[in-house]
């Protein structure tokens, strides 16, 4: 059986935001054994798997991915729509736009340490959709 739900977030500043929580309220009942498949429909913020105890790791994501692809670099020819914009396309492509995550025992089958993360990257993104498909 397959259920699809689309939902939309809050409105996140730039940055890694944990948003496990965010994500479950959303969703309908788990199945005992499935997959969960999350798609965020934007092409300047992403999704990523990873630390959900210390908020450190969040502030060294943006901190690195900013230094790595910096905001009006030469090369971009992309600047329409402002200085953040193309690094946030080159961003979202590295981070990817969705994830996969077992279903087991009608929970998440995450590590002790494992969020998801939405990957904000412009400075004024607001609301983000997602689309939650669940396989059982």
């Amino acid at each position: 059986m397959i259920q699809q739900v689309e939902f939309t977030l809050k409105k996140y500043q730039r940055g890694f935001h944990l948003i496990t929580s965010e994500v479950l309220t959303q969703l309908p009942k788990l199945p005992e054994n499935g997959l969960l498949h999350l798609l965020i429909k934007h092409t300047s913020a992403g999704l990523s798997l990873n630390e959900n105890a210390d908020p450190s790791v969040r502030d060294d994501f943006e901190v690195f991915i900013n230094k790595l692809i910096p905001e009006n670099h030469p090369l971009y020819t992309h600047l329409f729509e402002g200085a953040d914009d193309m690094p946030a396309h080159i961003k979202s492509s590295l981070f990817g736009a969705e994830l996969s995550i077992s279903i087991t025992n009608h929970k998440l089958n995450l590590g002790n340490w494992q969020g998801i993360y939405l990957c904000e990257f412009r400075n004024h993104g607001g609301h983000r959709h997602i689309v939650a498909t669940i396989i059982s």
